[in-house]
């Protein structure tokens, strides 16, 4: 018979849902069902579910559509304008990072199976902090969501087109390291319009290093505004001009259906604070993921507090022993129970950040892996 507390160790162990931070856009989506299956239409990247950084990529053409992708063959969707386009995330996971979500088209100047994305690209749709303060995590739109769409504007010219799909995870930004995560998916388009798409921008070069979407950090205490990456959405219509705004989609935590079938957080100071905008045009979205990694104490929210603002009380980690929980990425090391949990080890496979909940409670573990 196994001593009482290896019993309450299995029973939180069995409590606690773990949720990996990275996730990778792998499935097309027409219209709120997924279309083939994964990477049939996106173009497939080689780095997995890792995230680029901005050192890494800011100034690389692997920005475009990640790492490998550009010559990475793929199917091309036949869609017709007005139509809802979106990308699920692999594995039914969600998006645990803080940050914003955006979504770019380039046209292809013949087939698009043979483009490498180096022509001009404007946006169709973003979503930001528009649910409160960009510090906290469930302010931001796409916050576990697990696929990101927005409708087609009627008057979109006919053709081929890269449809770029990417969330930017600014948990590290602190550090100089956004968390870039895009893939491009190849459409076809029939019985649109005249409009005229714009702003144009390149990739690389619609970002920058330096620019305040990528140097704003959550754990400074306070929030004064977050200011969205890229340029304006297009709606359709003529060309517009200027900042950020809003564009149409939509927001749910329900899982898309599926025409045919189809998962980690960072080093965190401390954190808390208050007030922030940013642009939203609904993202769709929902699932889970997990991964093992070293974990420090984490503090637990005030009561009453949303989730992203902790108070002071720590909290004790669980691991999970064996072969990896959904997704199956990594290996979960061994655990030793505590008066309020265990501590984790684990060999990480590259990942650098992860989440963890614990027994369904708001309290939340950050950490860091290094590779």
């Amino acid at each position: 018979m196994f001593p009482k507390p290896l019993y309450s160790l299995a029973a939180a162990l069995l409590a606690a849902p773990m949720v990996h931070g990275h996730y990778i856009f792998s499935q097309l989506m027409v219209n709120g069902a997924t279309v083939g299956g994964d990477y049939d239409y996106i173009r497939k990247n080689d780095n997995t579910y890792m995230p680029s950084f901005t050192a890494d990529v800011i100034n690389s053409e692997n920005l475009r559509c990640n790492s490998g992708a550009l010559n990475s063959p793929a199917k091309t969707a036949d869609v017709k304008a007005g139509d809802e386009i979106g990308a699920k995330i692999w594995f039914n996971e969600v998006i645990e990072h803080p940050g914003p979500g955006m979504i770019y088209m380039s046209k292809a100047p013949g087939s698009v199976s043979d483009y490498k994305g180096d022509g001009d690209w404007f946006k169709v749709w973003e979503s930001g902090p528009d649910n409160g303060p960009a510090n906290v995590d469930a302010s931001w739109g796409t916050w576990q969501k697990d696929h990101m769409s927005f409708t087609l504007p009627k008057d979109t010219p006919d053709g081929e087109y890269l449809v770029r799909f990417e969330h930017v995870g600014i948990h590290e930004n602190h550090v100089g390291k956004s968390q870039f995560y895009m893939e491009c998916a190849q459409i076809n388009v029939s019985g649109g319009g005249s409009g005229s798409p714009g702003p144009m921008v390149q990739i690389p070069g619609v970002y920058t290093a330096e620019d305040p979407a990528f140097t704003y950090s959550i754990w400074g205490g306070s929030d004064p505004g977050y200011t969205m990456p890229g340029p304006a959405v297009w709606t359709g219509g003529a060309s517009s001009g200027g900042s950020s705004s809003a564009s149409s989609g939509s927001a749910s935590t329900e899982a898309p259906e599926s025409s045919e079938s189809s998962s980690e957080e960072a080093e965190a100071p401390a954190a808390s604070g208050s007030a922030s905008t940013g642009a939203s045009t609904g993202a769709s979205t929902s699932g889970s993921a997990s991964t093992g990694a070293q974990a420090p104490a984490a503090s637990a929210p005030a009561a009453g507090a949303p989730n992203g603002q902790w108070g002071a009380a720590p909290v004790a980690q669980s691991s999970q022993q064996g072969g990896a929980s959904q997704g199956g990425w990594g290996n979960w090391g061994t655990a030793s129970s505590g008066s309020t949990g265990a501590s984790t080890s684990t060999t990480a496979d590259k990942q650098d950040c992860e989440v963890q909940y614990i027994g369904g409670s708001a309290a939340r573990a950050r950490r860091a892996v290094r590779a």
